[in-house]
């Protein structure tokens, strides 16, 4: 039976968001976060898409079946592809091949898991496996033919996602294995590190990972002087640029939370980025702090608050990625990241990489984040070199286009390969 990009099913199983659709498409049909959740007010049990519509999202518990970056509960991660797959995409798996895109360095135990899943448990007749620095760098190369990434064949992607942060160096289309860096950060980290400064300092939010999701992903910018910030996060009425309030769901009025005044939180766009301040702006800066709080009252908790302020938490949260030591991690920052992967390379390569950074995942969506990174990488990167960073490529639309191409037929694996060889024999087809 020949196939046809219409029964190919892309799927990008992150372990934050679930990105799936059709191969050939230009955007995912669904995008649903990977968990299931249960309200305080629900018996059963729901899916990412459920919950988003759900009233009530305040104190939710969630199970997720990655756990570290790796699937470590195939149970569950069955049961929400099936929902994915007969409510969201309505297609058949029986009449339907897939293509998934699964972390770089995923153990054998979870391909053989996730191999019985795909073809013993849902039935899918023939399975590609592709990790997302490759695709990535395919839809680049094919979004642009004749830039340097397309004639050299060599990119280095940087995956910022919800478990770790890989600098993935790609040459002709395949993911050098032996350059890979890791950084053990992600989204998770990042919305648990604001739940912990938030309920220290406000309101206490470490039971509402939802909510704090939206507050990092509203809010949150990653700055270019962290000093000058900090020093201007410091002052008191107008003068304190990232004073901004989230107002929290209550229940009666309003059931999602929302940003108090979306204009107030982005007056920190006029500032220009780069210089940093002078001793004396410092001096006046800490001569002109008012104590706005009696101690009195800020021991005191309002059990009856229905929302908070956010100032230096807005960029303090981000910055974990390029410094995480600040937080007691022994992890190198992601500029040093990105250095020790090229120089893993042939030095041949090493001046091409650096102009052909691809930034993809949810945790590079921050504003400023690419200018920072190049802030940060210049310092380390030999005068001669230029570089240069693309911003936000999807790992999706690079297997949709690999999903249509005539080739791909020929690189998936049967399912009647499948059960002759077993998992491992058909895994090595997926890696040169």
């Amino acid at each position: 039976m020949t196939m046809t990009t219409s029964n190919v099913v892309v799927l990008d199983n992150g372990g934050g968001l679930i990105k799936a659709g059709i191969g050939g498409e230009r955007d995912p049909s669904a995008v649903i976060p990977n968990c299931m959740g249960r309200p305080p007010s629900s018996k059963k049990w729901l899916t990412g898409d459920q919950l988003h519509s759900h009233p009530d999202l305040t104190s939710v518990s969630l199970r997720r079946p990655f756990d570290r970056g790796y699937l470590l509960n195939p149970d569950l991660q069955r049961d929400i592809w099936s929902h994915l797959f007969s409510n969201l995409l309505h297609i058949s798996p029986s009449q339907s091949s897939l293509l998934l895109v699964e972390p770089l360095f995923n153990l054998p135990s979870i391909q053989r898991s996730i191999d019985e899943l795909v073809f013993e448990d849902l039935g899918f007749r023939s399975l590609f496996v592709a990790d997302s620095p490759s695709l990535v760098h395919l839809y680049e190369a094919s979004h642009c033919p004749y830039g340097l990434l397309a004639k050299s064949q060599c990119s280095l992607v940087v995956d910022c996602g919800f478990s770790f942060t890989h600098a993935a160096p790609v040459f002709q289309n395949f993911t050098i294995n032996y350059a890979v860096k890791r950084l053990d950060l992600g989204g998770k980290a990042l919305t648990n590190y604001l739940k912990e400064l938030v309920s220290y300092r406000a309101v206490n939010v470490m039971d509402e990972t939802l909510i704090m999701d939206d507050v990092k992903e509203k809010l949150c910018f990653v700055s270019l002087d962290v000093p000058r910030d900090l020093q201007i996060a410091r002052k008191s009425g107008k003068d304190n640029l990232f004073r901004c309030t989230y107002v929290l769901p209550d229940g009666v009025t309003h059931m999602k939370g929302f940003v108090k005044d979306p204009n107030q939180a982005e007056r920190y766009l006029n500032l220009d980025g780069g210089a940093p301040p002078s001793a004396t702006v410092i001096k006046e800066d800490m001569d002109q702090i008012e104590v706005t709080e009696n101690p009195e009252d800020r021991r005191r908790i309002d059990l009856t608050k229905t929302e908070f302020n956010l100032t230096n938490e807005r960029f303090l949260v981000p910055e974990m990625i390029f410094h995480p030591a600040d937080l007691g991690m022994n992890q190198a920052g992601l500029a040093e990241c990105i250095i020790r992967a090229v120089n893993s390379c042939h030095p041949d390569l090493q001046p091409v990489l650096y102009q052909s950074i691809i930034l993809t995942g949810g945790s590079t969506l921050f504003p400023q984040f690419a200018q920072r990174l190049e802030m940060e990488l210049r310092p380390l990167v030999p005068d001669d070199y230029q570089v240069k960073i693309t911003t936000q490529e999807d790992v999706w639309r690079g297997g949709s286009l690999l999903a249509s191409s005539p080739d791909f037929e020929a690189m998936c694996v049967t399912k009647s390969e499948y059960e002759e060889l077993g998992s491992a024999r058909c895994r090595k087809r997926f890696f040169h």
